[in-house]
């Protein structure tokens, strides 16, 4: 039986085995055509309580077994990733409508998460504080318990296994709640790549569903921490539930994110750059440049530069056609918004450089000039493949329009790297890079964003998993009771 049998997963849910859905069926389509491509179950409500007490009692077993064999594990779900890699990807471009490059990138850091967090058991695991008393005093983590992973569709390998993968190397069971347009490749690819890795039963499940069933996996009472990530207006309401159930919420949300090309910057590079982090997976990407800021007396250049990148692009189905550079877009709601935030900036004054709606879901790579900051396309989050561009005078003001922003998740400066460096310091962001796009995490490297775009780093390197999945325990130890009397 190969990893992805469809006879495995049709019409089913992974929650202590691969069972019937109780839910309405969910169909798999594909992102370019609309075309059924498979059958998923999705869960009741009912099956959610059920799952979650489930995880709950495998947990405890999860985590009292040796740090190597949680490792083991891990090791081994990299290993079947890499090993089974071209099983996977066509799921990615055919739910997603990414390229085949895309999805390439979504398995690489599918088999980097893992076995970074294979690496997670053996970190120390606590330390030991001074006392002022005749004992000895620990701080340790714990695993939190029961962890609920509620994933997107633009990068659902990638933004699922991010969460999961430490979360299971830490101790902890996980509830995952893929998104329902991309359930195969952000849900039944990890629960089949872990059951073959060896994970015991329970520790991992797969509950596809609807807003319904993303509610349940917040308010579960076994569920003590939340990972979401996805639109900001979402996460809002994530937080918010979580908060009244008292339980820890990370929020990775939406971006709004600026480019800032510095004086005397290589247009060349600098237009490349501005156009990869626009135009990648057809801007459905939470880092994605949304906003270009250059300098007066260089933007004409950089805006013609940008326009011939864009038009150069090939657009189309990565699936059914070779050489395909851009994909459609997830689905006709997602189209409509995109075109309605351009169709408004041109009304209202700008300028449309090159670009606009192409044949069905496919939105060329769209460029517009002379946008103004009280415009939608400027201000709002656009997931899609569009680059706004403006002009500044001054480094100061360059600051200002990248701040006044409510969103604060990545920012790229491109030109001197000294500048740049000064004026890193004084942007409010998650992520800076410097002579580099907006887009790029690693497994090692703490992420997350600041204000609208979330609650700070809870994803990459040890430290920001630890502080997403564990909780602090302090534990003394004297040699001999301590004789005791109340005071009079």
């Amino acid at each position: 039986m190969s990893l992805l049998d469809a006879d495995v997963w049709t019409g089913k849910i992974a929650a202590g085995g691969w069972v019937a859905g109780d839910g309405e069926p969910l169909e798999v389509t594909e992102a370019a055509t609309g075309a059924v491509i498979g059958t998923l179950g999705t869960a009741s409500l009912e099956q959610v309580a059920e799952a979650s007490r489930r995880a709950d009692r495998a947990q405890r077993e999860w985590a009292r077994m040796t740090p190597a064999a949680r490792a083991t594990v891990l090791r081994k779900a990299g290993d079947i990733f890499e090993r089974d890699a071209e099983l996977i990807k066509p799921w990615i471009v055919r739910e997603s409508g990414g390229t085949w490059a895309k999805a390439g990138t979504e398995v690489l850091a599918a088999i980097s998460e893992c076995r970074e967090g294979a690496a997670l058991p053996a970190h120390p695991h606590g330390e030991v504080l001074t006392t002022n008393k005749p004992r000895w005093s620990i701080a340790r983590r714990v695993p939190a318990g029961v962890v609920s992973v509620i994933a997107p569709f633009n990068y659902p390998l990638t933004l699922a296994i991010r969460s999961v993968a430490p979360a299971l190397a830490l101790g902890n069971a996980v509830l995952l709640k893929p998104d329902p347009r991309t359930s195969v490749c952000g849900g039944v690819v990890i629960q089949r790549v872990f059951e073959e890795a060896g994970l015991p039963e329970g520790v991992l499940q797969v509950l596809p569903g609807g807003a319904d069933v993303g509610a349940a996996v917040v308010s579960a009472p076994e569920v003590r921490v939340i990972s979401f990530t996805g639109s900001t207006a979402a996460g809002r309401h994530v937080g918010k539930a979580a908060a009244e159930h008292m339980k820890r919420a990370h929020l990775e949300l939406g971006g709004n994110n600026a480019i800032i090309v510095l004086p005397g910057a290589d247009l060349d590079k600098a237009a490349a750059a501005g156009a990869f982090g626009s135009f990648l997976h057809q801007g459905q990407i939470c880092q994605a440049a949304g906003r270009h800021l250059v300098h007066e007396s260089q933007v004409d250049e950089y805006v013609a530069k940008l326009g011939a990148i864009a038009d150069a692009v090939r657009v189309g189905d990565p699936f059914a056609e070779e050489g395909v550079q851009m994909g459609p877009i997830i689905d006709d709601r997602q189209f409509s918004a995109v075109r309605g935030i351009v169709d408004d900036a041109v009304a209202g004054g700008a300028q449309l450089v090159t670009g606009g709606p192409a044949e069905g879901r496919c939105f060329r790579p769209t460029v517009l000039s002379g946008v103004r900051p009280e415009m939608s396309v400027w201000k709002d989050e656009i997931f899609g493949p569009v680059a706004p561009v403006t002009s500044y005078s001054t480094i100061e003001e360059a600051i200002e329009l990248v701040n006044a922003s409510e969103y604060g998740l990545s920012v790229a400066i491109l030109g001197d790297a000294g500048l740049a460096m000064d004026v890193s310091d004084q942007i409010r962001s998650g992520v800076v890079h410097v002579n580099e796009q907006t887009v790029g995490d690693e497994a090692s490297a703490p992420f997350g964003g600041m204000g609208a775009s979330g609650n700070g780093s809870r994803f990459g390197g040890p430290g920001a998993n630890f502080e997403a999945f564990t909780e602090t325990q302090w534990v003394t130890v004297r040699s001999e009771i301590e004789t005791y009397k109340l005071p009079s």
